[in-house]
């Protein structure tokens, strides 16, 4: 599983498959213990965030890591034999989130927001997956969302990632730049239009991306500068608020 990483990497290199191979080990050795990424960060003598890289790059590679929030929190890996605690939605909800998502086709994550809806239909009983596909008849859109945006799919996974990314991009006044250097920050959709918020390399200083005037965008292997949203972009507008938190 880890040795099939090793060759999907986009930064990878014999120290880093070593660390990957460490990290496994590490966390196994007290599965049921959250481990913080402080301290493996000093265990591997890099920084929180390569470690918070690694393990996301683990968790795609199909590790069965777990994570714990709050002060005691941490991550830790699944002992074989252990099963996550059952998880079941009612027809309702099932119809719920596939309202929510297919009501903005254009946006951040769609294709992992789709595999996600997908898992949870899987995961259902039948009867319930019947009655969601029929209320889910009863629930129309006036137009069908686009799925497959190649800019947004190229967008989230750079930032998940944390690299830099060109972009081909024409601002309002018609003016085009090819090959931008940039490396995003956020997301933000103020009057249901998407905006990219990121430090543009060209002018030195961040800057909102309208997403719909973004021609091509092309991740690269580079990885961005961390960057804090705040610093960066000062006080949000008035009215702004994150995602709800994931508990």
């Amino acid at each position: 599983m880890v040795t099939a990483l090793c060759h999907q990497l986009y930064d990878g290199g014999v120290n880093r498959t070593e660390r990957l191979y460490a990290l496994v080990e590490e966390l196994s050795r007290r599965p049921e213990v959250p481990t913080t990424a402080r301290s493996l960060a000093q265990r591997f003598a890099v920084s929180t965030r390569t470690i918070k890289r690694d393990l996301v790059a683990l968790q795609e590679a199909g590790v069965p890591l777990w994570a714990e929030s709050g002060r005691n929190g941490g991550y830790g890996v699944l002992r074989a034999g252990r099963n996550l605690p059952p998880v079941t939605f009612t027809a309702g909800e099932a119809v719920a989130v596939a309202t929510a998502l297919q009501s903005d086709g254009r946006r951040p994550f769609a294709a992992e927001a789709n595999a996600a809806l997908s898992k949870i239909l899987r995961a259902m009983a039948d009867q319930d997956r019947r009655q969601a596909e029929r209320l889910g008849k009863q629930v129309w859109f006036l137009a069908k969302p686009n799925q497959t945006d190649a800019v947004f799919r190229t967008l989230s996974d750079a930032m998940r990632r944390q690299v830099v990314v060109h972009i081909d991009y024409t601002d309002a006044a018609g003016h085009a730049t090819d090959a931008r250097p940039i490396e995003p920050i956020a997301f933000a959709q103020p009057d249901r239009l998407w905006y990219l918020l990121a430090w543009c390399r060209l002018r030195g200083a961040g800057r909102w991306f309208r997403v719909d005037r973004i021609r091509r965008a092309s991740a690269t292997r580079e990885i961005a500068a961390p960057r804090d949203l705040l610093t960066v972009f000062g006080k949000p507008p008035a009215g702004a608020y994150p995602l709800a938190p994931l508990e």
